[in-house]
């Protein structure tokens, strides 16, 4: 089993940023592919960045150049750091992982079988 708590949502203005950061315990090998997703009321989930064992990565184009997923070994914690935040980035964040999500590579498709409970995420213009 594999435990995710996810941490650091909140309100900000456009143009802020802020750090969501996503506590893993549990069996290590389950999580060899960790990501964050999001989702408005309404809609499907959507991949926003995805963080592989071997250390590469892949966003969504929304994300690109502003969003950066990383992990801290030594915590079992995975971080996205948001800057230039826009309202369109309003959603609850979810951490997930699963150990064949990124089985040939990063991929913001893939299935994840662990989800966190989220942390909400508010940016108004």
């Amino acid at each position: 089993q594999v435990q995710l708590v996810e941490s650091g949502g909140g309100s900000v203005q456009a143009g802020g940023s802020l750090r969501l950061s996503c506590a893993a315990s549990g069996y290590t090998n389950s999580r060899a592919c960790m990501a964050w997703f999001r989702q408005t009321p309404g809609k499907s989930r959507e991949g926003v960045a995805v963080f592989a064992k071997d250390g590469r990565t892949v966003y969504a184009d929304s994300v690109k150049g502003r969003f950066t997923i990383s992990s801290d070994n030594i915590k079992n914690t995975l971080h996205l750091q948001m800057n230039n935040l826009i309202p369109e980035d309003t959603a609850m964040y979810f951490c997930a992982a699963d150990k064949l999500a990124c089985l040939y590579g990063p991929n913001l498709h893939g299935t994840f079988n662990y989800w966190g409970q989220g942390t909400q995420v508010t940016v108004s213009s």
